[in-house]
């Protein structure tokens, strides 16, 4: 029988997250720290909006774009953060989710074997979205002792004549590492000299630390040659809402646009109503979220520290990504062992492309009580494997 299934998807493999959330789920007395969900309800005065929806019987399609009043709210909240005003009608697309825009960005721009550049380690999707889409993938392996940032000189060392995109992760995922103005800067030049686009993935922007957020489309020059992609799962704890949305250039939006048309038709109308009101009115719940986000992080490294356990100190999203090469294992191994012995799971660092092997993800989504649980829970595992009981 001739093989149905195309070349480029049976060589994709399959998401690393994914598999350790399957595993944990069947596990009695689990804890998972694995999943970079919220665990915050989306706020009432959200999910109220959504519900009234239905009760007025807004089940129907909206335009390709989104909602008007939706794209008019997401412009104005992006004013509102300090970035160029977006037209409403011909420079968003409300998408379903980021993952979404992360596609359609893709192949809506590349041609067969124009490259994209993808600094790792970084969210999973990328690299496939890349292949889908014809692209080729060019990998920067960012430095645990950079913080993980990436620096216009990497960024000029990996531009070919055959680059098309550079995709910015940050706040990033799973690193936590974030970009400051000055390297925003350096590298927006970079991009410029060479004539190339951004995809900047600003999915965790609402969650900074140290500094507000600052995004590379308000840089002189960059607006037109940047696709900012956003979203409501992390900010407002809409996750199962799946609602994102993409800003930039009317030209790549109306091609965007297009592509959606036609495997999409719209995002959830129900959802597009109840991120009206998230826009409008909560900007209080996201405040309240982050700072308990802040004091998560801050309880992790701290433990980190009594512990021994090496760990840079992240500013954005809500992942740590400690260290783990003193133990003489894989990221897997030591993940696979962890869940074993003490039922607590993360995500091995090299789900995230191989420049993560050595680290693991753990994610501060969770309750002070289970963090507290599992953080003791992995001081058992790590002075066991210290005093060599494990192996």
């Amino acid at each position: 029988m001739r093989n149905p299934i195309a070349d480029k998807v049976s060589d994709m493999k399959p998401s690393g997250i994914r598999k350790f959330f399957d595993i944990v789920s069947e596990m009695k007395d689990a804890i998972s720290l694995g999943v970079g969900e919220p665990d915050f309800d989306t706020p009432w005065h959200i999910r109220d909006e959504g519900i009234y929806s239905l009760e007025k019987g807004r089940t129907f399609y909206t335009s390709n774009a989104g909602l008007k009043e939706l794209r008019t709210e997401i412009s104005k909240y992006l004013v509102r953060r300090g970035i160029p005003k977006y037209d409403p009608l011909k420079e968003v697309l409300v998408t379903v989710g980021g993952s979404e825009a992360i596609d359609l960005a893709c192949r809506a721009m590349l041609n067969e074997g124009e490259e994209v550049i993808i600094p790792e380690p970084s969210y999973v999707s990328y690299v496939p979205c890349t292949v889908m889409a014809g692209g080729k993938p060019v990998i920067i392996d960012l430095k645990a002792e950079n913080d993980f940032r990436l620096t216009a000189e990497e960024l000029e060392a990996a531009i070919t004549p055959k680059t098309k995109i550079l995709i910015l992760p940050f706040p990033n995922n799973p690193t936590g590492a974030i970009l400051e103005f000055s390297d925003l800067e350096a590298i927006a030049e970079v991009v410029k000299k060479h004539d190339i686009f951004v995809v900047s993935d600003e999915i965790y922007s609402e969650l900074t630390y140290k500094e507000n957020h600052v995004s590379i489309a308000s840089l002189p020059g960059m607006k037109e040659r940047t696709i900012l992609i956003n979203g409501f799962s992390k900010a407002f704890a809409m996750t199962g809402w799946r609602l994102g949305y993409c800003c930039g250039p009317e030209l790549i939006i109306q091609q965007m646009t297009k592509l959606h048309q036609f495997c999409i038709m719209c995002a959830p109308t129900t959802s597009q109503y109840a991120a009206v009101e998230a826009l409008k009115h909560g900007d209080r719940d996201v405040e309240e979220m982050r700072e308990a986000y802040d004091q998560r992080r801050r309880f992790l490294m701290n433990e980190f520290k009594k512990m021994g356990l090496p760990c840079f100190e992240p500013y954005g999203a809500f992942y740590v990504f400690p260290c783990i090469k003193e133990f003489g294992m894989t990221s897997e191994e030591f993940a696979t062992e962890l869940l074993k012995h003490e039922k607590v799971a993360v995500v091995p660092g090299t789900a995230f492309g191989d420049s993560g092997e050595g680290f693991v993800r753990i994610s501060y989504a969770y309750s002070i009580e289970n963090l507290k649980i599992a953080i003791d829970r992995i001081n058992k595992f790590i002075t066991e494997l210290r005093q060599g009981n494990k192996k």
